[in-house]
C-alpha cells in the first residue's frame, strides 16, 4: 500500500470532527492513558522520537552550536530550511500502515496557525518532495520507524515546536497527540540553491558563516590597523538571544522567511535607539556607568549581558554594532562580512557632497557645517538574492546597525545592493542615497575670504578610501589579512564609470550638478604628514608648494594640527604654523609644521588621531588651496605567548605584555582574553599603575580548550589613559 500524503495547517492540529483527542507526554511519569488495557495493546503511541542530533547536525553544517553536543543533558536539534532531515520514532508497538494513521506538527510563535505559515501538519508519503514540507518514511523495523522530513528553502527561521499524533483509522476515534517539549531550530541555509541567501562557494561561507573570530579594521586609510574579534556564534545562548531580539522588536514571524527583511531588521534590533535593542551607543568619552568601546574583544560578552538581563548594554561604536550583527547574521545563517569604509561620508541633507566652511584663519565654521567625514566607519555586509529590485542588484548588500539617520521612523540602514550603490542607482530601497555619499560623494571646501565671499575647492578622490574586510580563509595575523573591496563599491577614482555613477546619483539635484565647474590652477601645493608614528614620538607635517606658471607667485600659508574624533569632531588644536612664500617661476620650496610628543599626549582623545589642516591662498590669482588630512597615532602592539597547539580538556597558560608609550602611569588597567571554543572572555586586572616607559607582564589563570580545530586567541588591553591595545594568537586544539 502506498503511503497517503497532504501537508495541511489548522489553528488546532488535534481538532477533527468526531475525533477525541488525548495530550500525553511519556517523558512526564505522571501522566496516565484512561484507556484500557485492551485498548493500550491496540493504541499506536509514540514512546519516544529520536531526533538523530550528531548526524543531522553534521550534515547541516550546524554541529559547532553548542547545544547539539551530545554530552550536554538536553541537546537539542539545529537545521537549516530546504534540506531533508532523518527523525527515528520509537512506537509501544509496531506501526501497521493499513490501520494507523500518524502526522508530524510544526509550530511556531505563540499563536500558530495555517496563514501565517506558522503551523504545518504532514502525514507520510512515499516520494521525495524538495522545496515543500513532506515527511517519507525509509525505515520500519519493529517498533521503530525512521522519517525523512523535507522542509522548504523559503519557510520561516526560527524556534519550532514539534508535535506527533496516531490514532487508528477504523474503530476508536481517538488521536493521541505526542507533546515531548521538543524544540528544533531552523535556520537559513546558504548551501541551499534555492535558499535566497545561498552562496555557490564553499570557501567563502567557511569565512562568513563559520569562522567564530576575524579581524575589523580601523585607523585611517594610510594607516589602517586590523582588531581581533571574537564573534563566538556558536556559544549555547546565542541561538535563544537571536530569536528572542527579533520577537521582542516586533517583527511578524510571517515575515521571517524572507532575509532582506530580517537583515534590515537586525541592523535596527542592535542599536538601543528603537526597540530596547542590544547597545547604546556612546561617542562622548565619557563611559561611567557602562563599557568603553574600545575595551570591548569581542560580541560575546555584549549579547550574554543582554540575554541575561534583558536590556541595552553600554556602550558601543560603529566597530562594535558592526561586531554584534556579524555575530548575530552568522548565527542565523546569513552570509556576512564586516566592512570598514576609510575616510566615510556622513551626508546629513541628501546632497551627495560632502560641504565644509572655513574661516580665513582657517577655523571651521561649525554652523554651517552639518556634513561630516568620519575617518573610518563600519558597517557589514550581508550576501542574499534581491528578487524586489531590478536585475543585477543580487549579491552583497550593505546594512549599518549605527544610529546616524532614520530610514521609516526607524534608525537602522539598508539592505542596500553594492551594485546599486556602484551605479549610482540611488533612488533603490534601501537608503542607497545615504549609503552611496558614504563611500562616493564629493567633497566641497568653501573658504570665506577677506572679501566677503566664499572660494570652493572641489574635491573628487577623498572619501571612500580602503574599503576593507577580513580576508576568507586566511591564516596571516597582521596585515595581510585585509581584503580591499573598494572596487566592489565603486569604479576606479577619476575613471569615466566612477565620474558617470556620480553624475548619475546627482542629476536629480540641480545645486549638486552646478558644483561641477573647475577652473585650472598654476600652483601645485600638497600636505604631507608622517606616517606610522608611534604614540609618544615626534610628528612632521611637510607642505609642498611649486609654481608651475611663468610668473612670481606669494602664497600665504596656514597649516594648523588639532587632535579629532574617529567622527570627524574636531578638538583642541595642538599647534599652528603661518607664513608667506614668494616663488620664481618653477620654483619649489618646502614648510615645516614639527610637534613635539608634549604638544599632543594630554589632549588626545580616544583612538589618538590628529588631524592636519592646510589653507593656503596664491596672491595673484586668489587660487585657493584647503587639504584636511587625518592620521592615527600608531599603539603599542601586545605580545602574547601562548602555546602553538593543546588538546580539548587540557590546561594551559596565556602571557601577556606590552610597554606603556605615555609620559605618565596608566591607571586602572585591565587585560581580557577570549576566544571561541577556549575561553569565554575573561579580565585581569591590573592591581597598580603601570610607570612610563614599564613593560607590563601579566599571565592568565588556567585555561582549557572545549573544542578541536584551528582556534584564535584575543587579547586587549583597556585603561583611563591608554586604551584600544589588542592582538591575537592562533592555537591548534586536537582532539583528546
Amino acid at each position: 500500500m502506498a503511503w497517503r500524503s497532504t501537508a495541511t495547517s489548522t489553528s488546532d492540529p488535534a481538532k477533527e470532527p468526531g475525533v477525541e483527542v488525548a495530550y500525553y507526554n511519556p517523558k512526564k511519569k505522571s501522566e496516565a492513558s484512561d484507556a484500557s488495557d485492551a485498548e493500550e495493546e491496540q493504541i499506536l503511541k509514540v514512546v519516544n522520537v529520536e531526533f538523530n542530533i550528531p548526524l543531522n547536525t553534521k550534515k547541516h553544517r550546524t554541529d559547532k552550536f553548542e547545544i547539539t553536543e551530545s554530552d550536554r543533558e538536553e541537546p537539542q536539534l539545529v537545521l537549516r530550511r530546504g534540506q531533508p532531515f532523518d527523525i527515528t520514532v520509537e512506537f509501544n508497538r509496531p506501526f501497521v500502515d493499513e490501520t494507523d494513521d500518524i502526522k508530524l506538527y510544526f509550530l511556531l510563535g505563540k499563536r500558530p496557525n495555517r496563514r501565517s505559515g506558522t503551523y504545518v501538519s504532514l502525514k507520510l508519503h512515499d516520494e521525495d518532495l524538495p522545496k515543500q514540507w513532506g515527511a517519507k518514511p525509509i525505515k520500519n523495523n519493529g517498533n521503530y520507524l525512521t522519517v525523512t522530513v523535507y522542509t522548504p528553502p523559503d519557510m520561516i527561521v526560527g524556534k519550532w515546536n514539534f508535535q506527533f499524533s496516531s490514532m487508528k483509522r477504523e474503530g476508536l476515534l481517538k488521536k493521541y497527540m505526542y507533546n515531548g517539549d521538543d524544540d528544533v531550530y531552523i535556520l537559513f541555509n546558504p548551501w541551499c540553491p534555492d535558499d535566497q541567501v545561498f552562496l555557490n562557494d564553499p570557501a567563502l561561507l567557511e569565512e562568513y558563516i563559520l569562522n567564530e573570530s576575524g579581524k575589523i579594521y580601523s585607523g585611517t586609510w594610510n594607516n589602517i590597523r586590523p582588531k581581533p574579534w571574537n564573534f563566538g556564534q556558536f556559544e549555547d545562548f546565542m541561538l535563544d538571544c537571536c530569536f528572542y531580539l527579533l520577537e521582542q522588536s516586533g517583527m511578524v514571524e510571517k515575515r521571517m522567511n524572507n532575509p532582506v527583511l530580517v537583515a534590515r531588521k537586525i541592523s535596527s534590533i542592535v542599536n538601543a535607539q528603537d526597540n530596547n535593542g542590544v547597545l547604546v551607543g556612546n561617542w562622548s568619552g565619557d563611559y561611567s556607568g557602562g563599557t568603553s568601546p574600545l575595551a570591548w574583544g569581542g560580541s560575546v560578552k555584549i549579547l550574554e549581558e543582554y540575554w541575561r538581563t534583558k536590556k541595552s548594554v553600554s556602550f558601543g561604536q560603529c566597530w562594535v554594532f558592526s561586531g554584534v550583527v556579524t555575530s548575530i547574521c552568522r548565527c542565523l545563517g546569513i552570509p556576512v562580512r564586516s566592512v570598514t569604509n576609510f575616510a566615510s561620508a556622513h551626508d546629513t541633507d541628501a546632497s551627495l557632497t560632502i560641504d565644509n566652511y572655513w574661516s580665513w584663519d582657517n577655523q571651521p565654521l561649525e554652523e554651517y557645517n552639518n556634513d561630516s567625514i568620519w575617518n573610518f566607519h563600519v558597517w557589514n555586509d550581508v550576501w542574499m538574492a534581491r528578487p524586489d529590485l531590478p536585475e543585477g542588484c543580487n549579491g552583497w548588500q550593505a546594512i549599518d546597525a549605527t544610529p546616524q539617520e532614520t530610514s521609516e521612523g526607524l534608525y537602522c540602514a539598508g539592505p542596500c545592493s553594492l551594485n546599486a550603490i556602484k551605479d549610482g542607482l540611488v533612488d533603490l530601497p534601501y537608503d542607497a542615497r545615504f549609503m552611496f555619499a558614504e563611500v562616493n560623494a564629493d567633497r566641497v571646501h568653501w573658504i570665506y575670504g577677506k572679501d566677503g565671499r566664499y572660494q570652493k575647492q572641489f574635491q573628487q578622490n577623498t572619501i571612500g578610501r580602503c574599503i576593507s574586510t577580513k580576508a576568507p580563509s586566511s591564516k596571516a595575523t597582521r596585515w595581510s589579512d585585509r581584503e580591499d573591496i573598494t572596487h566592489v563599491y565603486k569604479y576606479r577614482e577619476g575613471t569615466l564609470m566612477e565620474r558617470t555613477a556620480v553624475w548619475h546619483a546627482a542629476s536629480t539635484d540641480e545645486n549638486t550638478k552646478n558644483l561641477y565647474n573647475q577652473k585650472d590652477n598654476d600652483v601645485f601645493m600638497d600636505m604631507i604628514d608622517s606616517d606610522n608614528v608611534l604614540i609618544g614620538d615626534p610628528v612632521k607635517v611637510t607642505f609642498k608648494i611649486k609654481n608651475n606658471s611663468d610668473k612670481v607667485r606669494n602664497v600665504d600659508v596656514m597649516v594648523t594640527a588639532k587632535v579629532v574624533a574617529y567622527t570627524g569632531v574636531p578638538g583642541t588644536q595642538v599647534k599652528q604654523l603661518k607664513d608667506s612664500v614668494s616663488l620664481q617661476p618653477g620654483q619649489e620650496s618646502y614648510l615645516y609644521l614639527n610637534i613635539k610628543p608634549t604638544d599632543y599626549l594630554d589632549k588626545l582623545v580616544d583612538m589618538a588621531m590628529m588631524r592636519m589642516h592646510a589653507l593656503a591662498r596664491v596672491v595673484e590669482t586668489n587660487q585657493v588651496y584647503c587639504e584636511v588630512d587625518d592620521f592615527r597615532l600608531k599603539k603599542p602592539d601586545i605580545i602574547i605567548t601562548a602555546p602553538e597547539s593543546v588538546v580539548v580538556g587540557e590546561e594551559f597558560i596565556v602571557r601577556a605584555e606590552f610597554k606603556n608609550p605615555l609620559l605618565k602611569p596608566l591607571t586602572r588597567g585591565e587585560f581580557t582574553v577570549e576566544g571561541p571554543g577556549l575561553q569565554k572572555p575573561l579580565k585581569i586586572i591590573c592591581r597598580e599603575s603601570i610607570a612610563s616607559g614599564e613593560v607590563v607582564k601579566v599571565s592568565s589563570d588556567k585555561l582549557t580548550a572545549k573544542k578541536p580545530g584551528e582556534r584564535v586567541l584575543i587579547v586587549t588591553f583597556d585603561s583611563l589613559e591608554l586604551s584600544d591595545l589588542a592582538d591575537d594568537a592562533d592555537i591548534l586544539v586536537k582532539p583528546a
